[in-house]
C-alpha cells in the first residue's frame, strides 16, 4: 500500500469564511426522514464552517470543513461519511471536531457516483451508487483532503487522524493501512468481513490486519445485524495473529448499529458518548490532538 499523497492543490479561498453552498446537500438524507428528537445540533460560533472544493486526479470535489476561528494550526480529522453521504449529521461531527480544536474535513467521497441523500431505499443507494466506488478512489480522495488542508496554511497535516460512520468506518481501516502516516484512526460499526468479493473493494479490515501498522480504536455495537460479534472477535484474532497490540475493539453490550447517529432510532446515548470520549482520548494518546 501506497503513502504517497496524490492530487494536486486548488487554490486556498481568499477568505476561509466564504461558504460555497451550491454542491453539497442540505439538511439530512432523505431515506432518514423522519429525524429523531434526539438530533443534536451544533452551531458554528467560533468557527469557520462551511464547503470548499477540494481538486483530486479527476478535477475538484466538494467537501464540508469546519475548524476553530482563529490562528494557528490545527490538528487534522479526516471524517469519513456513512452511506448517506455527507448530509447534515456528517457536517455536525465536523463542527463537533472544531469545536474540540481541530480542522476537520468531510469530502464527498461518492460525487462522481451520484447524490445518494436523494435516494429513498438502502439497496438502491448500494445498487446505484455505493457499489460503484473504488477504494482507489476513496484512498486518493482521502490523501486530497490531506495535501487541500495543508494548502490553506491553518492545519497541521503532522497530527492527522481518521474518523469514520459505517461505510466510513471500513473505510478508516483501509486508509490506515493505506497511509502509514496517519497517527490514529476511530472506525465506528464498520464492516470487518466482506458481504461479498467486490473488484472495486478487494480488500476488507480482516484481510489487512496484518498490514495495518496505525493505531486503530474500532467502536461496534453488540447487537448489530450486519455486524454480528462474531466477525468482531474474527478480527480481533487477526490482529493477534498479526502481533498487533496498538489497536483496540471496543464492543458495546445491546447496541444497535449507527448507534452514534443521534438523528436515527438506532442513537444509544450512553454508547455514543462513551465512544466520544474514547475517541478524544485515543487522539490525544497518539499524538493527533
Amino acid at each position: 500500500m501506497s503513502d504517497s499523497v496524490l492530487g494536486g492543490v486548488m487554490p486556498s479561498f481568499p477568505n476561509l469564511r466564504d461558504a460555497v453552498t451550491a454542491l453539497l446537500p442540505q439538511g439530512f438524507a432523505k431515506l432518514v426522514q423522519p429525524i429523531a428528537s434526539t438530533a443534536i445540533s451544533t452551531d458554528t460560533q467560533g468557527l469557520v464552517a462551511g464547503e470548499v472544493q477540494v481538486q483530486t486526479m479527476t478535477g475538484p470535489v466538494p467537501a464540508y470543513r469546519a475548524m476553530p476561528d482563529k490562528s494557528g494550526k490545527f490538528p487534522v480529522v479526516l471524517v469519513v461519511q456513512e452511506i448517506f453521504g455527507v448530509h447534515e449529521h456528517i457536517k455536525d461531527v465536523c463542527r463537533r471536531l472544531a469545536k474540540l480544536g481541530y480542522f476537520a474535513i468531510a469530502m464527498d467521497l461518492y460525487r462522481r457516483q451520484g447524490n445518494v441523500t436523494q435516494l429513498t431505499d438502502n439497496q438502491e443507494i448500494f445498487a446505484k451508487v455505493v457499489n460503484h466506488v473504488p477504494d482507489s478512489q476513496v484512498m486518493s480522495d482521502l490523501d486530497a483532503s490531506v495535501v487541500w488542508a495543508e494548502s490553506t496554511g491553518r492545519a497541521d497535516t503532522s497530527r492527522l487522524g481518521i474518523t469514520g460512520f459505517c461505510w466510513g468506518g471500513r473505510i478508516v481501516w483501509t486508509y490506515c493501512v493505506h497511509n502509514p502516516k496517519v497517527k490514529a484512526g476511530v472506525a465506528w460499526y464498520g464492516r470487518l468481513v466482506a458481504p461479498q468479493k467486490a473488484p472495486l473493494q478487494p480488500a476488507y479490515p480482516v484481510e489487512l490486519a496484518a498490514h495495518l501498522k496505525v493505531p486503530v480504536l474500532g467502536l461496534y455495537g453488540g447487537a448489530d445485524a450486519g455486524i454480528p460479534v462474531e466477525q468482531v472477535e474474527q478480527m480481533r484474532s487477526a490482529l493477534k495473529a498479526a502481533g498487533n497490540t496498538a489497536t483496540e475493539i471496543v464492543v458495546y453490550d445491546g447496541a444497535p448499529h449507527a448507534f452514534y447517529a443521534d438523528y436515527r432510532p438506532s442513537y444509544r446515548k450512553e454508547a455514543a458518548e462513551d465512544g466520544w470520549r474514547r475517541m478524544q482520548d485515543w487522539f490525544k494518546k497518539h499524538g493527533v490532538a
